[in-house]
């Protein structure tokens, strides 16, 4: 050994260092099937990602040259942690033409609407504290507050959402701290939370005095029928609202909002300074100028007439393609709908054939919060793929679901 050679040390048992919340903590089932569907002759239904040839490339460039030429010194420095003001109000008046009366103060600018859910968990959720949702939920919402070591109590959805009529017997023996809930083309079964059962929640809320939180990054995207009124609109004293720039804008700039009553607004901000002091200045002026400017507007209607013609060849596909015994949802919006091979198919299982046919899905079973359900049932997204290529991959996975019915998986 020579003087500047090190004695070889034993490795660190990192394990018994960690915080016992970390026992909790699962790696999310999509994040690490994507690295597989990357692969370019993967067609993927697995993402919930927008199609990315309709991203406003040559708007967000021009916003990018205008606001280094003109506002460098604002764009390019630390801001504060509520958000840039411009977008705030920006965001204020838009919900208000749907009934959400908050004003700029009550508007909150996250790092995507992902960290919308963490920060809720950091203020709500105490170790064994319970969270009411449906099932199946959203995969990100789970794996949020399960860092922070909550349990889950469930009531199954319909076509029409939510089966919020059954809370009431779940709350006599399950209290709870809030009530999740994806009203608009939910994730991942692609229903909408009707009109009458909206009002429900909000009576049964008032009557347990329970704090909701509406998640809805799809809302912008109905492709049929008429807006419903959100539950912010109905509740705006109890309800917490989050939204994103990510599925109408690009999810890469990772713009989301909370909108908030004023007296729980504060400690969401205490939560975020500690998280990340303040999301990306440049970024939020990005989406500011591209919204004031009107583009917003205009490239969310582009997005609704594509993701509508995906949207219907997906279900034609699957209505051409798939086995008798397998069944779907019918989505007004959003970005997803919710399959079902026929009993004795395990999606779970069956995904390893997929892949080897080279295509992708998220199996149902990821988005129950026991993993108890959802066994023969898979999330397919249609924003992602062109028509051509939702043909194909709904024709392999039909394929494939014929396999394993023929061999029992």
């Amino acid at each position: 050994m020579t003087g500047t050679e090190q004695p070889l040390a034993a490795p660190v048992n990192w394990q018994r260092f960690l915080a016992e919340r970390t026992q909790s903590m699962k790696s999310s089932a999509i994040r690490e099937l994507l690295k597989i569907t990357q692969l370019p002759d993967v067609i993927s239904f697995a993402g919930g990602i927008p199609a990315p040839e309709l991203f406003p490339v040559r708007e967000i460039e021009e916003a990018c040259s205008y606001l280094l030429r003109h506002e460098a010194k604002t764009a390019l420095q630390y801001s504060t942690t509520e958000g840039h003001p411009p977008l705030r109000e920006f965001l204020a008046e838009s919900m208000a033409r749907y009934g959400i009366h908050h004003g700029p103060d009550n508007v909150l600018i996250t790092t995507g609407s992902q960290q919308a859910l963490d920060l809720i968990g950091k203020i709500f959720i105490d170790p064994g504290a319970r969270v009411l949702t449906c099932r199946p939920t959203y995969l990100g919402a789970i794996q949020a507050w399960r860092a922070y070591q909550a349990s889950f109590a469930t009531v199954p959805l319909d076509d029409d959402g939510m089966q919020v009529e059954l809370l009431e017997d779940l709350l006599r023996t399950n209290p709870a701290r809030f009530v999740y809930v994806l009203p608009n083309f939910h994730n991942p079964a692609g229903v909408t939370l009707s009109e009458p059962r909206r009002r429900r929640l909000v009576e049964i809320a008032r009557a347990h005095d329970l704090i909701l939180v509406e998640d809805d990054p799809y809302g912008a995207l109905r492709y049929e029928g008429e807006d419903l009124t959100p539950i912010a609109a109905l509740a705006p004293e109890r309800t917490i609202y989050l939204g994103t720039f990510s599925k109408t804008l690009t999810p890469g700039l990772r713009i989301g909002w909370i909108v908030a009553p004023t007296d729980i607004r504060q400690r969401l901000v205490q939560a975020k300074q500690g998280a990340d002091l303040h999301t990306s200045t440049f970024d939020q002026m990005i989406a500011n100028d591209i919204a004031q400017r009107g583009i917003l507007k205009v490239h969310v209607r582009q997005l609704r007439q594509a993701y509508r013609e995906r949207m219907l060849t997906m279900l034609d596909s699957l209505e051409e393609f798939w086995p008798e015994g397998s069944s779907w949802t019918h989505p007004q919006g959003g970005l997803f709908l919710w399959a079902r091979a026929p009993e004795g198919v395990n999606a779970l299982t069956m995904l390893k054939v997929a892949l080897e046919h080279r295509v992708a899905y998220v199996p149902g079973v990821n988005f129950y919060p026991d993993e108890d359900g959802g066994h023969n049932a898979m999330r397919l997204n249609f924003s992602a793929a062109k028509p051509e290529m939702i043909v194909e991959g709904i024709h392999r996975l039909g394929m494939t679901i014929r396999d394993a019915l023929a061999g029992g998986a």
